[in-house]
């Protein structure tokens, strides 16, 4: 193989890395997975790099991971256990599929929790198709909320309002944080083809949990 034929074959092989640029940005994907757009941006999966450049945590502990859920060996009870972003997984019982869910959520789905204002994590992504898209979200709001979105440095959308998913029907103080739900179409914005570098933003209240956001093409 001739060395242009090798350098193309790279290229071929590996499109989404051979196009990655951020600048200053020392973060990279997750499991060197870049996520995909259109898709579903799993929240649990924010890139390496640690606090101040791959997420911003309030606190140092992951209060799900080795914490809520006591390390035992257990992959889910275990998943990124030294790092701050807290992180669980819904669960059956009396938690998760309690009666007061608006949505049903898949059971053994790692989400983020325990968020706060001022919290943001980063995700590499690409866009397989420049469009306009649908955001929506599955989540769980403790009194409601509000979210943000950068992408690439820049504001992507203006501040999102989460849905409160609590109820006074709740016989329980505790299950108020797992109440599931989803919104379809948060927003509507308009994504070039291409690697970029997703933010997402708790701004307001906090106490939400963050399953995935859903980004479709509609045109």
């Amino acid at each position: 193989m001739t060395t242009s034929n090798r350098l193309l074959f790279t290229l071929l092989l590996f499109p989404i890395f051979s196009s990655f640029s951020q600048g200053s940005y020392l973060g990279k994907p997750w499991n060197s997975t870049v996520q995909q757009i259109p898709g579903k941006i799993q929240c649990e999966l924010f890139d390496l790099g640690g606090e101040g450049v791959a997420y911003h945590d309030a606190d140092t502990v992951n209060n799900g991971s080795g914490h809520l859920n006591k390390s035992n060996g257990i992959w889910l009870n275990d998943f990124r256990i030294n790092e701050g972003v807290d992180i669980t997984y819904t669960k059956g019982g009396e938690y998760d599929t309690n009666p007061y869910n608006v949505v049903k959520p898949e059971l053994d789905q790692l989400y983020v929790g325990w968020t706060s204002p001022g919290e943001w994590m980063n995700y590499s992504v690409n866009v397989n198709k420049s469009g306009v898209y649908t955001i929506g979200i599955m989540y769980t709001s403790n009194g409601g909320g509000e979210i943000a979105l950068d992408l690439d440095g820049k504001s992507l959308t203006s501040n999102l309002q989460i849905p409160a998913t609590s109820t006074e029907k709740e016989p329980l103080g505790w299950r108020q944080y797992h109440h599931w739900n989803r919104v379809d179409v948060l927003t509507t914005i308009k994504l070039e083809k291409g690697v970029h570098l997703l933010k997402l933003k708790t701004v307001t209240n906090g106490k939400m949990n963050y399953d995935y956001l859903d980004f479709k093409l509609k045109n």
